[in-house]
């Protein structure tokens, strides 16, 4: 069973003067994952010849060796960094020493047994080691051993030289104690102890536990009635070497990280629809196989821009202030501030690095999950390229294979296409954006304005708006000054507002476009997301972005922000179509439908409606699907879970938000008679 796969049969036009729709693919017998790749955590690359999956573990390969470029940090200073991309291992002691520099630290899982970090001259109980792989892994091995090889200061055996006493604890996801101790710098046991051992004999220390995911590991050194101290110099060293560090588990990682490069495509496009192929996968006696109800998933991001570099990077002046620089001078001929005075930053001065920015002028932000293939690549123009995937498994050997992804690409309608938004009766907002009381109609204006530098660039005649909520189109008002027209079409939609223009908006006549339109807002900030589109052509649509587009409007801006001025739950004005139902099939009251408006969501969520008994035992659940901020309206047929048509009685009808963290609930009372 494939996931996504999608064949388009139209043909593409490549005469420059008729639409031409391109795509862009990675994968498959296009572009080489392995080659366009800018970062991958546990991204297998061979197994499946053109496409990428989560790499397997057999149980018995050390996991650590999977990995490499660890950093000693526990804060990696690295260019770009982020959490779970890159693998850590440090060493915290006596609450100040938490970082050890060079490759010290990381002898522990660089795969060389001979190598080893040296035993320190300090106190035994004030010394752990933290390793953070990335990501959760399946794992039911804990180990390390000492240098087969060597000799200490005093002439004894390295692989003698053992761990008298120590502790072993693991944690799936980032425990809070990671955070709680920069706080008091006291060792901090992680969410999971794997083992205690108050006293030790073995050099091959080999601790088994229940299968689970991990991601971090702590081991911390503990005083033992036998251990020993050896005397270097003026302080007295500890027993204790560990030549290498292992985690073993059979399975696929709880999710993997592919990054790609940021890729240029020679031009600047519009975006369309957003492809891939994949296929579930499930490994039975370390065999991949083809099976249809693999318990994984696959999410991808992307962000466009128009240049090579999403950041903008800084340099101190003599004077202190910060000035831009090019990421080479950046990264070759600027230092690296002093951190040492307890995390401050050393004052600026010339020759240091300063701040680093998003460039929001270039570049979008990365997109919310598309975990559908088919949908809008959420897309500015542009004309570079980056894409994220994020392969995840919820069982052990489970999987999702990633062969091919491609994203339609179209030349640009427009050089670009600012839009601003406004309440109706307030054009210029003491605080810069529109600002609305939740759930009340309100009338809005939504200015275009388009710019124009090549004779490619067809134009547009429809408008396309988001609005979140069922729209009410009032009037289009072109031209300078701007005077009402009628438009050639309007489609009011259920949650966006579609407008058809009287005539094209293009290089020859490009007049200024605004619409005028009441709805209302359910959430706290809402983007009115706008696209151009040529009915005529088949070119792609263009976003409409953020900007000054009229003298008359000062928000410069689609975003409005919403007051909870009435509205103080998420689920509020729940109306049944009865109060007394009677399902007996004569016409009258057989089904109840349902309405009720959900506040202040930021995303879409699964809703549920639940009827119980008085007494609170639930006969009947219903999945309404996932909805959005906005009135909403279901149906029930009376009956109960086993299909039965519910006795006469009173009930409580519930309609129930199911969000990630918490659920949020509303009850009514029905009666059901005959």
């Amino acid at each position: 069973m494939r996931i996504g796969l999608i064949i388009i049969a139209a043909a593409l036009s490549t005469t420059p003067t008729q639409a031409q729709v391109s795509l862009w693919q990675l994968g498959g017998d296009e572009r080489v994952w392995s080659e366009n790749d800018s970062s991958q955590v546990f991204v297998d690359f061979e197994t499946f010849p053109g496409a990428i999956a989560p790499a397997y573990f057999n149980g018995e390969e050390n996991i650590f060796s999977k990995l490499n470029s660890w950093s000693p940090f526990k804060f990696p200073t690295d260019l770009g960094y982020e959490d779970g991309l890159i693998p850590r291992v440090w060493r915290a002691a006596n609450g100040f020493y938490w970082f050890t520099a060079g490759s010290l630290t990381t002898e522990w899982v660089d795969g060389d047994s001979s190598s080893y970090s040296p035993p320190v001259a300090r106190g035994i109980n004030s010394e752990w080691y933290t390793f953070d792989v990335g990501v959760p892994v399946p794992a039911d091995v804990v180990g390390f051993y000492t240098p087969p090889h060597g000799f200490r200061a005093d002439g004894s055996l390295l692989q003698d030289d053992i761990f008298k006493s120590f502790e072993v604890s693991i944690a799936e996801e980032f425990d809070p104690v990671l955070n709680q101790e920069n706080n008091d710098n006291d060792y901090h046991r992680l969410e999971t102890l794997v083992s205690d051992v108050p006293l030790n004999f073995d050099a091959n220390v080999q601790l088994e536990f229940p299968k689970q995911y991990v991601r971090f590991i702590r081991l911390q050194r503990k005083t033992s009635i036998d251990d020993k101290t050896f005397a270097s110099g003026q302080a007295n060293v500890q027993q204790g070497t560990i030549g290498e560090f292992e985690l073993k588990g059979q399975g696929v990682p709880k999710r993997v990280f592919y990054i790609s490069k940021i890729i240029d495509l020679g031009s600047t496009v519009n975006f369309g629809r957003l492809f891939w192929a994949a296929t579930p996968m499930r490994m039975v006696n370390g065999v991949p196989m083809e099976v249809d109800d693999a318990q994984a998933k696959l999410k991808i991001e992307v962000r466009s821009g128009r240049d090579g570099e999403p950041n903008v990077y800084h340099e101190f002046t003599d004077t202190g202030a910060e000035r831009p620089v090019d990421r080479k001078r950046f990264e070759t001929e600027l230092k690296q501030p002093d951190r040492s005075t307890g995390g401050r930053i050393q004052e600026g001065k010339p020759g240091l690095r300063a701040s680093i920015v998003y460039d929001q002028d270039n570049w979008a932000f990365w997109s919310f999950p598309v975990v559908e293939s088919g949908q809008l690549a959420p897309l500015e123009r542009g004309s570079h390229i980056q894409v994220r995937v994020i392969l995840e498994s919820e069982s052990f050997f489970d999987f999702v294979r990633l062969d091919s992804l491609w994203i339609e690409m179209s030349p640009p309608l427009a050089q670009q296409v600012l839009g601003e938004v406004a309440r109706l009766d307030q054009p210029v907002p003491d605080r810069g954006l529109a600002e609305v009381s939740l759930g009340e109609m309100t009338d809005f204006t939504y200015d275009l304005r388009a710019e124009f530098n090549a004779s490619s660039q067809r134009g547009f005649d429809s408008i396309k708006i988001r609005t979140g909520s069922r729209p009410r189109f009032t009037r289009l008002e072109m031209g300078e000054p701007l005077a009402a027209v009628e438009p050639a079409e309007v489609i009011e939609g259920a949650n966006q507002l579609e407008v058809r223009l009287p005539q094209r908006v293009s290089r020859n006549r490009n007049e200024p476009v605004r619409l005028v339109f009441g709805t209302e807002v359910f959430v706290f900030a809402n983007t009115f997301t706008g696209e151009v589109f040529d009915t005529v052509g088949e070119n792609l649509p263009q976003q409409v972005e953020a900007g000054d587009a009229s003298d008359e409007v000062a928000t410069n801006n689609l975003r409005v922000l919403g007051a909870s001025s009435k509205a103080e739950k998420i689920i509020e004005e729940l109306v049944f179509s009865t109060g007394v139902m009677t399902p007996n099939g004569d016409g009258v009251h057989d089904r109840l439908a349902v309405s009720y408006t959900l506040y202040r969501l930021p995303a879409p969520v699964p809703v549920v409606l639940n009827i119980y008994d008085l007494q609170g035992v639930r006969l009947a659940r219903h999945a309404l699907g996932v909805q959005s901020a906005g009135t909403q309206t279901v149906e029930w047929d009376g009956r109960d879970d086993s299909g039965q048509v519910m006795a006469p009685g009173l009930y409580l009808v519930e309609i129930a938000l199911e969000s990630e963290f918490r659920t949020f609930r509303h009850l009514q009372p029905l009666g059901v008679a005959y």
